[in-house]
């Protein structure tokens, strides 16, 4: 059997959501500004809690438009994100399940990342269960959890037929369903993804498990200089919700039909720590196999690269252990690349971190501008690259590569291209 050539994967559509705004000019401005989405959680009664900061989104209420008022309370959060950026993406991209521009709907298909699902949904019908019994449980109530939803009611909404599924692999889960809708358009299988992640966990189960374990930042005082990668007052990182939706597209059919080239996902890789079920490995043996692998995919050079938006989470470990991996794929490159950490304004979308960091690689190539590392203060000695501190600078780059990491040592990389770069 002969071997089909691969094709190029173009990225022609982006919608998102986070703390820093519900719409991608909104965000993305914010973004290159520097300007921190972190304050005090509003939607929860936060007295009993230790730590009552997030990147949280106000303001929020998903459109009629897209979906009913009356089947609202249906689904959880983390569901109308996704299809509140999914309807922004398809619209950026020109597409609509009114007009494929030629496409046929089953080779338009989904695949969403969610780390966790509707866990403030499973609490508040715990809290009914308990107090008012058994028969008062929603029948929506599983629908409006279970993971795969997300990729399943955009995939109802907007008539995509092709391929729908939903990988959950913690905070790696949006960089792994992006990587795999774009192998579903190298192979020739789908024409067009709609991928990403989506998240939204804000409850006090949630942030209590991850404080406990003494993951997050308890600057409760200091909302705004909570997220602080790379800083030697590092104390945790700070949940966010939101969601990265982004269009990736076959590249020579979205050129023929006259589509904008935000950026080309060239390559792509993912593996495994094996070390421990929450910390890195401290040498980032596993973080930097999947950054060579990914080089390897796109078949550049190392040097290449010009940006590099890290996972860089906040936390004493991950910072130190990633920079490491850079380092080691890198090698004296590592000192010429600009690196930041768009955590330090969003906060960390869990599941749909990979999302919105792979929306700001490509924003990045495409417009020239590199966001900056906020909150950088005192730059940790262990942390010794160029994290673009405090303020984003214009420099034109050709390749940018997008860190993931996730819990059970699971790691992803994706590099994108930008239009034009040889």
């Amino acid at each position: 059997m002969k071997q089909k050539e691969l094709r190029r994967v173009a990225i022609t559509g982006m919608g998102i959501t986070c703390g820093l705004g519900h719409n991608l000019k909104e965000v993305w401005n914010s973004i290159i500004e520097g300007k921190p989405g972190i304050s005090l959680i509003e939607q929860l009664d936060t007295s009993k809690l230790s730590v009552k900061i997030a990147g949280e989104v106000k303001n929020f209420k998903l459109s009629n438009d897209i979906l009913p008022e009356k089947e609202h309370d249906r689904y959880d959060r983390f569901i109308h994100f996704g299809l509140h950026s999914t309807a922004e993406a398809l619209a950026h991209a020109g597409l609509s399940k009114e007009d494929w521009k030629g496409y046929e709907a089953e080779r338009v298909g989904c695949i969403l990342g969610v780390g966790m699902g509707g866990f403030p949904r499973i609490e508040s019908q715990h809290t009914t269960y308990m107090e008012r019994g058994p028969r008062r449980v929603s029948p929506f109530f599983i629908p409006s959890i279970i993971p795969n939803m997300a990729s399943g009611l955009v995939s109802i909404q907007n008539d995509l037929r092709g391929i729908n599924y939903t990988v959950a692999s913690a905070c790696a889960s949006a960089a792994h369903a992006l990587s795999m809708a774009a192998t579903e358009i190298a192979l020739g299988k789908q024409d067009v993804m709609v991928s990403g992640g989506t998240e939204s966990v804000l409850s006090d189960l949630t942030i209590m498990g991850f404080a406990n374990m003494k993951a997050l930042s308890r600057r409760n005082d200091e909302p705004a200089k909570a997220s602080r990668p790379f800083d030697t007052g590092r104390d945790g990182f700070i949940m966010g919700e939101g969601a990265g939706i982004l269009i990736l597209e076959d590249y020579e059919k979205a050129k023929k039909r006259g589509a904008t080239i935000y950026a080309e996902i060239v390559g792509h890789a993912s593996s495994s720590d094996a070390y421990h079920i929450t910390a890195p490995h401290p040498e980032g043996e596993g973080a930097c196999k999947c950054m060579k692998s990914s080089l390897e995919m796109a078949g550049i050079d190392p040097e290449k690269v010009g940006y590099i938006n890290a996972h860089g989470t906040s936390t004493p470990l991950g910072d130190i252990g990633e920079t490491k991996a850079i380092k080691k794929t890198f090698g004296e490159h590592a000192y010429n690349l600009h690196v930041s950490s768009t955590k330090s304004m969003t906060g960390h979308l869990l599941g749909a971190a990979g999302g919105i960091e792979t929306i700001f690689c490509a924003m990045a190539l495409h417009t020239g501008d590199l966001p900056p590392t906020i909150n950088l203060e005192n730059q940790d000695p262990e942390c010794d690259l160029n994290y673009i501190p405090n303020k984003s600078i214009n420099k034109k780059v050709d390749y940018a590569l997008n860190n993931s990491f996730g819990f059970g040592g699971t790691n992803c990389s994706l590099i994108l291209k930008r239009e034009g770069a040889n």
